[in-house]
């Protein structure tokens, strides 16, 4: 078969009833595969999939490992008979015929090793989504961002955004990727557990040479954060950490000390702010996240020295070479298209 659409859910029966319904009418199923890999829900979850959709498969893991190790334990059991594998969250509506522009074109661009569709609202469809819009980028420091969505800021889709486009992440929520690659990559890191964990899997991609493409000509409506509200400090622990690790996993030597050390000072002023706004609970997770970083960063230090050495790009032209931070908030310029294209090489 050509693709398996695999659905990582956790306790998300709500979330299956809804939107499952949409990726089985719009999948076509002499060549396409949809698998519901189930990550220990303690919900209805695996009640409803045995009631309201008993020809959907379903791969039952023992416990929660999160969303980076989950789809690599539900990956390594539907196998490698497939050309592509399709990372979908459980609060995607999928139109139909979404899924054969993203088909067409890997199939007509063997050097594009991930693609990922134009993502809008589903609460206010004619807007971006925050999660991937129509692909995502990443600043000098770290800060990612996407055509559609800079910070907080999320355009309407007025079609400013409708080529195709190379991009230096795709987002988890519709993630196409070919499967041989993904196990040569090494797969998401499941240390991760949840968060970010797509744009260290993409870095690797990128810095190997492998191009990732926005393909906006297929769109999908996704919810986002089911699982974790934006304010939750659980949340911005693993932002703050996975954003730290990543950094350390992937970046070349010559920049690694100078952006850890302004990661630290605009750490500290992140922060400060949450705790200005009140929101005690994020302060303290900002300083538990470099906690934990120092902690396991020597777990990780065999991971960085092979990125490094598989390494085929001294640069990445999709990463913004300054501060998206200075660009937001000091040049107010807070959609993609205000950055300029000066800094994506041709």
């Amino acid at each position: 078969m050509k693709t398996a659409i695999v659905i990582l859910n956790w306790n998300g029966a709500q979330m299956l009833r809804r939107f499952l319904p949409s990726v089985v009418a719009a999948t076509p199923a002499n060549q396409d595969k949809i698998i519901v890999a189930d990550n220990g829900s303690t919900d209805d979850s695996l009640d409803v999939m045995a009631t309201d959709f008993p020809a959907v498969e379903v791969i039952r893991l023992d416990r929660n490992y999160g969303f980076a190790e989950g789809y690599n334990k539900a990956l390594s059991r539907v196998g490698e008979d497939f050309d592509y594998y399709l990372l979908l969250n459980s609060d995607v509506e999928t139109p139909e015929g979404w899924l054969l522009p993203l088909l067409d074109y890997m199939d007509a661009n063997p050097d594009v090793a991930a693609c990922q569709p134009k993502l809008r609202a589903e609460h206010t469809r004619s807007h971006f989504e925050y999660a991937g819009a129509a692909g995502g980028y990443i600043d000098a420091l770290g800060y990612p961002f996407c055509r559609g969505r800079v910070f907080d800021t999320v355009e309407e889709d007025r079609g400013q955004y409708d080529d195709v486009a190379d991009v230096f992440w795709a987002t988890g929520a519709a993630l196409m990727i070919r499967a041989d690659v993904y196990w040569k990559v090494g797969g998401l890191d499941g240390r991760f557990f949840a968060h970010q964990e797509e744009i260290d899997l993409c870095w690797r991609l990128r810095s190997r040479g492998y191009r990732i493409v926005c393909v906006p000509q297929s769109i999908v409506y996704h919810v986002g954060g089911g699982t974790l509200p934006k304010e939750n400090p659980r949340k911005t622990f693993l932002n703050f950490r996975n954003n730290l690790l990543l950094l350390y996993k992937n970046l070349p030597e010559r920049s690694l000390r100078r952006v850890m050390c302004l990661r630290l000072l605009l750490d500290a002023l992140a922060s400060l702010v949450f705790l200005l706004k009140g929101e005690s609970g994020s302060f303290k997770a900002v300083w538990q996240a470099r906690r934990e970083f120092c902690r396991i960063k020597a777990d990780f230090a065999a991971d960085r020295a092979a990125n490094l050495a598989a390494a085929q790009l001294e640069s990445i032209p999709q990463q913004l070479p300054s501060s998206l931070l200075v660009a937001y908030h000091l040049k107010h310029k807070r959609t993609f298209q205000s950055l300029g294209k000066w800094w994506l090489a041709e």
